[in-house]
């Protein structure tokens, strides 16, 4: 305890061991607690972890359709359980959009603390305003530092991966019925790594029953259920 704890005295370790049965004098307990040695402080990764329920990232990717056309996909991710929170198509960004956009995403009394993004200008004025309306800080990254923004560059690329290289637009539209389509499977039934291998909306383990394939994107993925 008194090494996980640094923080905490012979008094607070006395009353842990007490709640667990262990009859102890408090000056046992001050003799033999680690000593010396730097005052050490809690871990970037558990930092992440306690503050990643607070924390959404945005960016946008660029997709080609089968007419040489050029469509923008925006998309939100929350931190705290991979989930991808919204997305939307245009083919024109502007920073009026956008901010609407954000306003869908996140209701007003739902709104996260903190919002990374990149430094594309497509975040005008109008966008960082709404975001300080909402009361949502928002972070941009360093210039030429995307690992600033690592989980949405993972999400991006794992769309591009799983979805959007192995199918062809057609247009707007198509597009947007696509990532509806994947986002859906992505959130509900896409097990990942930092989940302990669960979905961001919990997927519930089956343990009776048949077991089907449910096809996704016409067999592109495939979910396995139990009926």
């Amino acid at each position: 305890m008194s090494k996980e704890n640094p923080q905490w005295g012979a008094a607070r370790i006395h009353g842990e061991l007490l709640m667990l049965g262990f009859e102890v004098a408090q000056s046992t307990v001050s003799k033999y607690m680690v000593r010396g040695g730097p005052l050490l402080s809690q871990s970037w990764k558990t930092f992440l972890h306690n503050h990643a329920e607070a924390i959404a990232a945005i960016d946008m990717c660029v997709v080609p359709t089968l007419t040489f056309d050029r469509l923008f996909a925006f998309l939100v991710l929350g931190h705290g359980r991979r989930q991808l929170l919204w997305l939307e198509v245009t083919r024109h960004p502007t920073a009026e959009r956008l901010a609407r956009q954000i306003t869908e995403a996140f209701p007003w009394e739902l709104a996260l603390a903190y919002l990374i993004r990149d430094n594309d200008g497509v975040y005008g004025h109008v966008f960082t305003s709404r975001l300080r309306v909402m009361g949502i800080r928002d972070r941009p990254i360093s210039p030429r530092s995307p690992w600033q923004n690592g989980y949405k560059e993972r999400l991006i690329g794992t769309v591009r991966r799983e979805c959007l290289d192995r199918m062809l637009i057609f247009g707007e539209p198509h597009l947007r019925r696509v990532l509806a389509s994947y986002a859906a499977y992505y959130n509900r039934a896409r097990t990942h790594l930092a989940l302990q291998k669960d979905a961001p909306l919990h997927r519930a383990v089956q343990q009776s029953g048949a077991i089907v394939a449910v096809l996704i994107l016409a067999g592109l993925h495939h979910q396995y259920v139990r009926i």
